[in-house]
């Protein structure tokens, strides 16, 4: 710095200026604050016209010089923006553009302890002139820009950045996380002048390399914010925050609903902005990437692989808020599909409470906007209506398929519902489903004309040339197995959820329904089922002529079949995997595709013949979880290999593709799917047998010996817990409970409680109140006796015991080191009994007397 010196002093509270030959008003100033051993300060340099702020993790320069723009910034020591960019307010009309980086005259500096203001920011035309004051607030942990803004008359605006971010390059960021969990990937921006928009008021911009992170939070009371990601023509990145007091509307009609755009950064519609006062707040804070996403010590995996994987392609079907699904906003025609029962468990993976909150949030929009009063589940929305039954598009842009009436749109909705109920156990919000839920049961249902329990389609014949199910351009008509398969596990799903809601009767009419369709749907062809007893798997549909469609050993229907629990037999399920792993390997795919053979001729489309081409047997990676889960109950290994499989071609083209071909096994299409990554989700749900449930998260592992010794970070339900898997010992652990099994279970906990469930029961088999810290290893559960392992690290009073046993109105011993007490079951097969905690090891074994 040029004319003058300025001291730094620890616990330094006012702010002290040394100098000589200038009056204070021009001096070069510092505030310093110490507080946690991080360092938040201001300086001050009048003679340039520059403020540097910060904290330790985050520094900014502000310049003031005829401007109001930030013009450096850097995180955690890497420089995102430099003088090249910046940070700064603008507004753009069809004819001019006016911001904070050209002001006529200087803004006033105010500096003050921790924070700094500065006013008179005035811009624009005269007659209807901007006037901003900015406050930024340094703390130890964030930067709070807070910005009030005054507007004299009313704007038509094309463009405004409210802020706008200019990073320096596309790449100085991998991505940004998405406050509903979806995801900007700059991955995806493979040329100059693309542009992305969205609706959320977050953005944590990452960079995996580095790990460092930056989120931005922006706070706009009243207002509705949306944000838009572009990619300049001179490769910098471009992120712009607006704030309007309706949501933006995509501007291009060719477009329809787009959010992406190519060879353009104007992705929002003209908006008015309104005369008057608005305030806004925008956060900045630094993340840890490894810390906070980390997701722990995958052995045998490449663990960065797997997280950058579940981070980036397992959210890029999230199109916008309110807008699910597995097709990614990058295509050119974005369409959501409500046909697929697997959007909640991407959750499982991606393991982002954000996601789940947001998918919950879309879900209630669908319930509002894509659902007939019949029942009818709409099948899909996109940004184009060139994928529509001619007047199917409602006004949200919900449609039919030119395709034919996809029907598993409907079991998908209530699969979705029920799963992501689980994932938050949040009793009210599905309360406020059930109506709908029974009503797009209800409509399936109906769809039974002769009484057999397997719902017909919409066509009765191929020969209508319509498709009824996810293969939408397969002519499955009238009794499908694809459908009845999903209908048999939303039916499932859906009726233990009526229970909980203490609707016994729906619950049993769905239970029954859905027993009478497995036995159905299990009958040989012969008897109007759908398994093939001579080829050993099951066929794709029947007519009502009897005959029999679809008999080339079709992957999804027969993976459903084996893991929604259609399919107990395992002779069968075996005779089925075996074959389709035979095939599979004789041809040397890295994974499985949509047929082992092909279909016959006049089933499909006929651009898809001859064998192999698209949904004709071509590798669609979105069938992933349900086949490493059907593997994984079998053989585990083989399971992995083909995780191991979808990672390794994730290496090599990131699996930005619809799918690969059969013959080459080439990435395929522009339509990228979300999909892609279920093969993982199908690791961490079926191989490490992560499976949330409303009321505990149950651990299932199928752990092949390589992976022996994974630990995981996972969020279940608000809380951070960590997961051992080893050989034979698996583990769940928050901060004050730990248990231990060499089998599955179920854990759940709260402040000073723990519940603990065997195998997978569905009540609590053992529950403990304590304010110690307490590991418990389960040695031994049955009928007969009841033994674990207490090691308990502190000595805080009482541990109370509710244990649930066999035998209802009995007396039990219970048995600790030299130690023993007797206690009596009530009716209901609970005993209560209470020991004192304390620095030790012991172990409690409770046994029945005869």
């Amino acid at each position: 710095m040029a004319s003058s010196t300025c001291l730094k002093y620890p616990n330094f509270n006012t702010m002290k200026c040394l100098s000589k030959r200038f009056t204070p008003v021009f001096l070069i100033c510092l505030f310093v604050l110490q507080a946690k051993a991080q360092t938040i300060y201001i300086e001050n340099d009048a003679i340039s016209k520059e403020i540097t702020f910060g904290n330790s993790k985050m520094k900014l320069t502000l310049n003031y010089d005829h401007q109001c723009v930030l013009t450096h910034c850097s995180v955690n020591g890497q420089e995102v923006i430099s003088r090249a960019g910046g940070i700064f307010t603008e507004l753009r009309s069809s004819e001019t553009s006016f911001s904070s980086r050209s002001l006529e005259r200087d803004p006033v500096i105010r500096i003050k302890e921790g924070r700094f203001e500065i006013d008179k920011i005035n811009y624009g035309p005269e007659q209807a002139g901007i006037k901003e004051t900015w406050l930024f607030h340094i703390s130890d942990t964030n930067i709070r820009f807070s910005i009030k803004r005054t507007v004299r008359q009313p704007l038509v605006l094309h463009e405004a950045g409210f802020p706008s971010f200019q990073f320096d390059r596309i790449d100085t960021w991998d991505g940004a996380f998405l406050g509903h969990g979806g995801l900007a990937w700059f991955y995806l921006f493979n040329q100059p002048d693309c542009t992305y928009g969205v609706h959320t008021n977050q953005s944590v911009f990452w960079n995996a390399d580095t790990g460092n992170a930056m989120k931005i939070n922006v706070q706009a009371p009243g207002q509705t914010v949306a944000m838009k990601y572009s990619r300049s023509d001179k490769d910098q990145l471009i992120y712009q925050v607006t704030v309007a007091a309706n949501e933006m509307n995509p501007r291009y009609e060719k477009e329809k609903r787009s959010r992406f755009i190519r060879g353009k950064t104007d992705v929002w519609d003209d908006f008015t902005l309104a005369p008057g006062k608005y305030s806004q707040t925008v956060t900045l804070s630094y993340v840890d990437y490894h810390e906070t996403y980390g997701r722990g010590d995958l052995v045998g995996l490449n663990g960065q692989e797997v997280s950058q994987l579940l981070n980036t392609v397992a959210r890029i079907g999230v199109i916008d808020r309110n807008l699910f699904g597995g097709n990614s906003w990058h295509t050119p025609y974005g369409p959501i599909c409500l046909h697929e029962q697997y959007i909640a468990q991407f959750a499982i993976g991606i393991n982002d409470p954000a996601y789940v909150s947001g998918y919950q949030q879309c879900l209630d929009y669908y319930r509002d906007h894509a659902i007939q009063p019949d029942g009818r589940v709409i099948a899909r929305w996109a940004y184009l209506d060139e994928d529509a039954i001619p007047g199917t598009v409602n006004e949200w842009g919900f449609y039919e398929a030119q395709w034919g009436y996809l029907m598993d749109s409907n079991a998908d909705f209530v699969a979705n519902v029920a799963q992501v109920f689980d994932l938050t156990g949040d009793l009210g919000w599905v309360a406020g489903h059930k109506e709908t839920c029974e009503r797009a049961l209800d409509y399936l249902l109906r769809r039974d004309s002769n009484g057999n329990h397997l719902v017909e389609m919409m066509t009765n014949s191929q020969t209508e040339r319509r498709g009824s199910d996810w293969i939408d351009i397969i002519w499955a008509s009238f009794e499908n197995a694809f459908v009845n398969a999903k209908l048999y596990y939303a039916l499932t799903l859906w009726s233990r959820v009526e229970a909980l809601l203490n609707d016994e009767v729906k619950a049993a009419d769905y239970a029954r329904y859905a027993a009478a369709l497995k036995t159905s749907f299990n009958r040989p062809t012969e008897e109007g089922g759908f398994w093939d007893s001579h080829n050993q798997w099951y066929i794709h549909w029947r007519e009502p002529d009897q005959s029999i469609h679809g008999d080339n050993l079709v992957v999804p229907v027969n993976f459903m079949a084996i893991v929604y629990g259609i399919c107990d037999d395992t002779l069968r399920s075996h005779a089925i995997l075996d074959k389709i792993e035979e095939q599979t390997a004789h041809e040397q795919l890295f994974f499985w595709p949509i047929s082992i053979f092909p279909y016959a001729w006049g089933e499909g489309n006929d651009w898809q013949f001859p064998f192999p081409n698209y949904e004709n047997g071509d590798i669609f990676l979105s069938w992933g979880c349900v086949g490493v889960e059907a593997y994984a109950n079998y053989k585990p290994g083989l399971a992995l290999k083909y995780v191991e499989n979808v990672l390794d071609r994730y290496a090599q083209d990131g699996l930005a593709f619809q799918r690969y071909g059969r013959v080459n096994q080439d990435g395929r299409g522009d339509d990228i799917l979300a999909g892609n990554s279920l093969a993982i989700v199908g690791l961490y749900k079926a191989i490490y047998g992560i499976n949330p449930l409303y009321n505990r998260l149950y651990l299932n592992p199928h752990l092949p010996e390589k992976l022996a010794g994974t630990r995981l970070r996972y969020h279940y339900q608000g809380q951070r817990l960590e997961i051992g898997l080893s050989t034979g010992r698996y583990s769940i652990a928050d901060e004050q409970f730990k248990v231990v099994s060499n089998r599955d279970f179920g854990f759940d906990s709260k402040k000073n409680e723990l519940s603990f469930y065997a195998g997978n029961a569905e009540d609590i088999s053992l529950k403990l109140q304590t304010k110690a810290r307490i590991e418990l290893e389960v040695l031994d559960w049955n009928t007969d006796q009841y033994r674990w392992k207490e090691s308990s690290f502190e000595s805080l009073g009482d541990i109370n015991y509710h244990l649930k046993v066999a035998r209802p109105n009995s007396i039990y011993q219970i048995s600790y080191g030299e130690e023993q007490l007797e206690g009596e079951s009530n009716s209901l097969g609970m005993l209560d009994f209470t020991l004192k905690s304390g620095l030790q090891n012991r172990t409690i074994i409770v046994t029945t007397i005869n």
